[in-house]
């Protein structure tokens, strides 16, 4: 479990990149190395953050948050009283933020150690999303949002109807926006009030994304992505009949990547579908990252990691487990300050990149699940 692995995918071009016409001739512009972080669990669905200093926190359905350094060796282990699926968010000064099914969300110091525990009267599976001035907001299926002063006291607590596993997304001026299974998506003030919600005809189960205009983007499982004005109401929806949890991104120009069911999709800012690409013969449930060169990095659920240019076109496909064992890959990939790719699927935790270092992340306002590295969910201006 503490051993990394570092791989030369050239070596291994034959068997990890797709052949034939479409991807003729590309193969060399995809990643080349990749250290593989052994994970002590069957199964992960966790986001890896990573801190300021390149460390690498990555949490694990066996209820472990591991600390890993960008050489890929293990820095320290947390354990917790059971599965996590929330990703950790980290903190202006370097706490680790998630939440547990053990009923308790989380706060360790960047040495492993525990800071405190909040207690919830469910699982606490929603990833948190951290405020500028420090407040902590995450859902628990208790059907609570929770926010939390930096010290783990309550802030104030708001109530919905149904479980939220959907993770929290903060606007520019402070604004908490997150759905719920009771088919309502919110808007909540910074002191908890609700500024408005908008009713969908489905439960919520993914993350909204901010773009820079202030426009909301998020999915319901009646199959629909919308786009909201920061007042509420409706600018459109378009139907894509998908009900995963892929949530959207977002790149410099506003278009909107996500995954539906088997498909990779891109959207435009006015709603109209960009392209698609089927990629899977199952549901996609990963949300993708853009880097600054125009790519999208989707995950694939046999555990393969894929390139796509701004047409919609795969460039490159790396497989991280050639185990057919392990199962599906499910995580969302992050990009590193310095290009570096970092997925988990179910039996490693994963760095890609290449002789010829792969582009650094977009300079969006949402360019990756939760928004940025440390994973905050806040709307940026940029990288």
């Amino acid at each position: 479990m503490k051993r990394s692995t570092v791989l030369n995918l050239a070596g291994l071009a034959a068997g990890l990149f797709f052949s034939g016409s479409q991807l003729a001739g590309q193969a060399q512009s995809g990643p080349t190395n990749v250290w593989m972080f052994d994970l002590p669990d069957p199964y992960t669905t966790s986001s890896p953050a990573i801190a300021p200093d390149g460390t690498i926190y990555q949490a694990t359905f066996s209820g472990k948050l591991l600390a890993v350094t960008p050489a890929g060796q293990l820095k320290w282990l947390f354990q917790t009283g059971s599965e996590i699926r929330s990703s950790p968010a980290i903190g202006g000064d370097g706490t680790i933020y998630f939440g547990s099914r053990d009923r308790k969300f989380y706060a360790v110091t960047p040495a492993g150690m525990l800071k405190w525990t909040f207690q919830t009267d469910a699982w606490a599976d929603s990833s948190p999303a951290l405020g500028a001035d420090g407040t902590i907001y995450f859902g628990s299926w208790d059907t609570h949002l929770y926010a939390l002063h930096p010290d783990g006291s309550p802030k104030w607590v708001f109530p919905t109807g149904d479980i939220i596993d959907s993770s929290p997304a903060i606007g520019s001026d402070g604004t908490i926006y997150f759905g719920s299974h009771d088919k309502w998506f919110y808007a909540l003030k910074p002191d908890g009030a609700l500024r408005w919600k908008f009713a969908t005809g489905g439960q919520i189960i993914s993350s909204p994304a901010i773009a820079a205009d202030g426009t909301i983007y998020f999915t319901s499982t009646d199959g629909n992505l919308y786009a909201l004005q920061p007042d509420g109401t409706e600018r459109w929806h378009l139907h894509t009949g998908g009900a995963t949890e892929s949530s959207p991104v977002l790149d410099a120009n506003g278009n909107i990547y996500l995954s539906v069911n088997q498909a990779d999709v891109s959207v435009n800012r006015d709603g109209k579908k960009r392209w698609d690409f089927a990629s899977s013969p199952i549901l996609i449930d990963a949300t993708p990252a853009l880097a600054g060169n125009g790519e999208a990095y989707f995950s694939t659920p046999w555990r393969d990691l894929m390139g796509v240019d701004l047409d919609g076109h795969p460039v490159w496909r790396v497989a991280t487990d050639a185990n057919p064992s392990h199962g599906h890959m499910v995580a969302s990939p992050v990009i590193g300050r310095d290009g570096t790719i970092y997925v988990a699927n179910v039996a490693y935790l994963c760095a890609i990149n290449s002789t010829h270092p792969l582009a650094p992340l977009a300079n969006s306002s949402w360019p990756m699940f939760r928004a940025n590295p440390c994973h905050t969910g806040r709307v940026q201006s940029g990288n």
